[in-house]
């Protein structure tokens, strides 16, 4: 069931609490798992929990305060427009191929019923290294994923070729310094996600 809770964001200059111990919050990042976006379905966020997740998205470390990302959805008939580029563009680079390739890139973003893209938009010769303005964004990526699972949502972060595409990006209007980030596919799950394998942390105690 998605959660329709809308959290009291401060405001500035208002102090805020330093640490906000919660075990839920670790039993959630301790079980959070990615849902592959074809085992998506309705519904999805609503026009005020979507405005709440993206506010939640946006509380990310930002050196210097660049605000280095912005958020491009894609919601309704607009992924099925979107898809139509992404099968043009691909019948452009692999031209003769099988229909059902092409019909899949077509029908991509209809896996999920939101599809948020995370624009990375880095400042260049700034003195914040735009590879913490990257990172910046990636942030922003994963804060949606825990967000997303906290409300009650699956959700997924994806490239895939496309968001690496001069043509797509000059679709989706991107600027000279700007990339995708990710393409966070984000509704109901149709089954449960199993656990995969992971390794324990590589960890190195630096010493003189």
């Amino acid at each position: 069931m998605s959660e329709t809770y809308t959290p009291d964001f401060p405001e500035a200059p208002q102090t805020v609490a330093p640490a906000h111990p919660n075990r839920q919050t670790l039993d959630l990042l301790a079980r959070r798992r990615s849902t592959v976006a074809k085992l998506m379905g309705g519904p999805g966020p609503d026009p005020q929990q979507l405005d709440t997740l993206l506010q939640l998205a946006a509380r990310t470390p930002d050196h210097g305060k660049l605000f280095p990302w912005r958020f491009m959805v894609f919601e309704g008939d607009a992924r099925e427009r979107f898809g139509e580029i992404l099968e043009a563009r691909l019948r452009e680079l692999e031209p003769g191929g099988p229909e059902d390739r092409y019909t899949f890139e077509r029908q991509r973003f209809l896996r999920a019923p939101l599809v948020v893209a995370v624009i990375s938009s880095v400042t260049p010769h700034h003195k914040i290294p735009e590879w913490e303005q990257i990172l910046s964004a990636g942030a922003v990526c994963f804060n949606i994923l825990v967000s997303a699972s906290a409300m009650g949502f699956a959700a997924q972060w994806l490239s895939e070729w496309y968001a690496y595409d001069e043509t797509v990006a000059k679709a989706m209007k991107l600027g000279p310094h700007e990339r995708v980030a990710g393409f966070m596919y984000i509704g109901t799950a149709t089954e449960d996600p199993a656990e995969r394998p992971r390794q324990p942390p590589r960890i190195e105690r630096w010493s003189s």
